[in-house]
C-alpha cells in the first residue's frame, strides 16, 4: 500500500475509511452508497469493523475490506463518519493519536461536528479526493483518576470531561488547583472542562461562553453551584487543572458523556490538553459563524399568528 504524509493525505486521499452510526437504516443505505461512489472514483474503502457488523445486517458490505480502528489509523488516508455528532467524539476519541482527518456526515440532529448535508455527500466528495477541502485542528483534553496515590483511569475528551454528583440529589463538593494553585472550594452538582469544540455542548447549556474552535482555552464551568458566584472562568491550554473531591456521595466523571467512572471522595482527576489532536477537514463554502446561526436558530424572525 502506498504511503502518504499528511499532506498528502490531504491533496490526495486514496484510502478512505467509513465509520457510521449503528441500527440505522438511513445510515446503512447511505454508507453502502458512499462506499460504491468512491470505489468508482477509484478509492480503496474499508469500513470500521463494528460498523459493519451491524448495518451488514441491513444493507451487503461484503465486498468491502473491514478492520478495526487500530488498522484505520494505520492506512487511512482520511475517515468519513456518517452519523450525529456521538458518533464523531467517538471516532475522534479513538483515531487521535494516530492523525488521520476527520470528514463529518450529518445524520443526526444538530451536527456542530459534522457538517456535511446528507443529501448533499456524494457531490462533496468530489472536492474530498481532489484535495479542495480545508483542514481545522481542535484540541483534546487529556484526564487522569488518581485513587489513593495511584492511577486509576485515563481517557481524552473532545468536547468535555464533566465531574458530576450522579444519581443522588445532593451537592457534591470540589477544590480546583490550577498549576499546583489553589483557586476556590466550591459546592454545587459538578464542574464542566470544556474544550472550545465541546463549548458548544453541555457548557452551553450550563451558561458557559460559545468559544471559536480555533482558539486553544480551557473553559470551567460549574453546574448549578450553591455560591452563584461561581462563574465560568477560561484558563490557557497549557495549564494544568487538578479537581480533588472533598464531599462525594455518589459523583461520577464522564469523557464526551460516552464514558464513565464512578468517583469517591479523595479521588483527583487531573487535566491537561492532549499531546494529540483532531484535524476536521472542512468542504469548500464552510464557515464557523454561519453554521452557529444555523443551528442555533439566530436572527430568526419570531413565528407570529
Amino acid at each position: 500500500m502506498q504511503e502518504f504524509g499528511p499532506m498528502n493525505r490531504l491533496r490526495h486521499p486514496r484510502t478512505i475509511a467509513l465509520v457510521g452510526k449503528y441500527h440505522s437504516p438511513e445510515i446503512a443505505e447511505s454508507l453502502r452508497r458512499l462506499a460504491e461512489y468512491l470505489y468508482e472514483r477509484g478509492a480503496s474503502v474499508f469500513i470500521e469493523r463494528e460498523t459493519a457488523e451491524h448495518i451488514g445486517k441491513l444493507v451487503d458490505l461484503s465486498r468491502w475490506v473491514t478492520c478495526g480502528f487500530n488498522d484505520i489509523g494505520a492506512h487511512a488516508d482520511v475517515a468519513i463518519v456518517l452519523g450525529g455528532d456521538g458518533t464523531m467524539l467517538n471516532a475522534a476519541r479513538r483515531l487521535a493519536r494516530y492523525c488521520v482527518p476527520l470528514v463529518g456526515v450529518n445524520q443526526g440532529r444538530l451536527g456542530f461536528m459534522t457538517d456535511i448535508a446528507r443529501e448533499d455527500m456524494l457531490t462533496c466528495m468530489d472536492d474530498l479526493l481532489d484535495g479542495r477541502f480545508t483542514p481545522e485542528s481542535r484540541m483534546l483534553l487529556a484526564a487522569e483518576v488518581i485513587r489513593d496515590g495511584r492511577e486509576l483511569a485515563e481517557n481524552l475528551a473532545l468536547n468535555d470531561v464533566v465531574v458530576d454528583k450522579g444519581a443522588i440529589g445532593r451537592l457534591i463538593e470540589l477544590e480546583l488547583f490550577i498549576d499546583g494553585e489553589f483557586v476556590y472550594n466550591m459546592r454545587s452538582d459538578g464542574l464542566i472542562v470544556s474544550t472550545p469544540t465541546g463549548s458548544t455542548a453541555y457548557s452551553l447549556s450550563a451558561g458557559g461562553p460559545i468559544l471559536h474552535p480555533t482558539l486553544t482555552g480551557i473553559a470551567l464551568v460549574p453546574l448549578c453551584p450553591h455560591a452563584l458566584s461561581n462563574r465560568p472562568v477560561l484558563v490557557d491550554d497549557h495549564a494544568d487543572i487538578e479537581l480533588r473531591l472533598v464531599q462525594a456521595a455518589d459523583a461520577r466523571i464522564h469523557f464526551d458523556g460516552q464514558v464513565t467512572l464512578d468517583l469517591q471522595r479523595g479521588d483527583s482527576v487531573r487535566l491537561r490538553r492532549s499531546e494529540h489532536s483532531i484535524r476536521f477537514l472542512h468542504p469548500p463554502g464552510y464557515s464557523y459563524f454561519p453554521m452557529l446561526r444555523q443551528k442555533l436558530h439566530w436572527s430568526e424572525k419570531p413565528k407570529g399568528p
